[in-house]
């Protein structure tokens, strides 16, 4: 009488041909070098294949900064254009995004999923970009970057993200990441945190006469939160900084 372990070989052995030759016809269409890359990562063992992405996740943020770098020179970011910018997105909200057509209502509600270019707009998702970009120039912008604030004082930003949404602001530098427990309730009961996993990131910066950098940052990381990060309440605090602990 046959076993479990019987009926599963013989089935094995009625489907291999008709694996093997579906998956040769599938092979067969791909790209020489997407094969190549397949067959090393085969090869490899699972220390090297680790290795082999963290390379390749490191040289795409290399290649998204410069671009980014690239975008923040030929915005000539100063004064002036900081007051515009707090200026012209200060009454967005989600509601208002969705209104102008920046954000698809069918996006998952607030407080739970990650919002990803499916849940925006394609003038959604140019919005998004030019968030960051503008963060990035008011957090690490200088004469480097074709970036004129006239810095007078340094601050700390430290920002708290659930772990799984950090990476939408991957692009962010120096910066000092730490681990933390949530403990956020919903009075909504949609995103009460458990004991929930997240990072919080800090970075000095250079703040202006007014404190226009920091209004600037408070208005891009909300647009940020509205059109990815998608959380109910995204953490931030600002504070000066008497001595820094940049010492070289």
């Amino acid at each position: 009488m046959s076993n479990i372990e019987t009926v599963v070989r013989q089935i094995n052995k009625e489907l291999v041909p008709q694996f093997e030759a579906r998956l040769r016809e599938h092979l067969v269409l791909q790209d020489r070098d997407w094969l190549i890359e397949q067959i090393v990562r085969l090869t490899l063992d699972a220390h090297s294949l680790h290795e082999m992405d963290r390379k390749h996740l490191q040289e795409a943020k290399a290649v998204k900064r410069h671009d980014r770098v690239a975008r923040v020179r030929k915005l000539a970011f100063d004064r002036e254009k900081l007051v515009a910018f707090i200026d012209r997105y200060a009454a967005y909200d989600r509601d208002k995004l969705i209104g102008e057509r920046f954000l698809l209502p069918s996006a998952p509600e607030k407080g739970t999923d990650l919002l990803t270019d499916g849940d925006r707009t394609p003038q959604g998702n140019e919005l998004l970009l030019h968030a960051k970009d503008f963060l990035f120039a008011l957090l690490f912008g200088d004469e480097g970057t074709n970036t004129h604030l006239e810095r007078t004082q340094r601050e700390l930003l430290t920002l708290a993200v659930p772990r799984d949404k950090a990476d939408a602001l991957d692009f962010m530098k120096a910066t000092t990441e730490l681990s933390a427990l949530g403990t956020w309730q919903d009075p909504e009961r949609v995103s009460n945190d458990q004991r929930a996993d997240n990072v919080l990131l800090e970075v000095e910066f250079g703040e202006v006469e007014g404190e226009l950098v920091g209004d600037g940052i408070v208005r891009a990381l909300s647009l940020i939160n509205s059109l990815e990060i998608n959380e109910q309440i995204l953490y931030a605090r600002m504070i000066n900084v008497e001595q820094t602990t940049l010492i070289s």
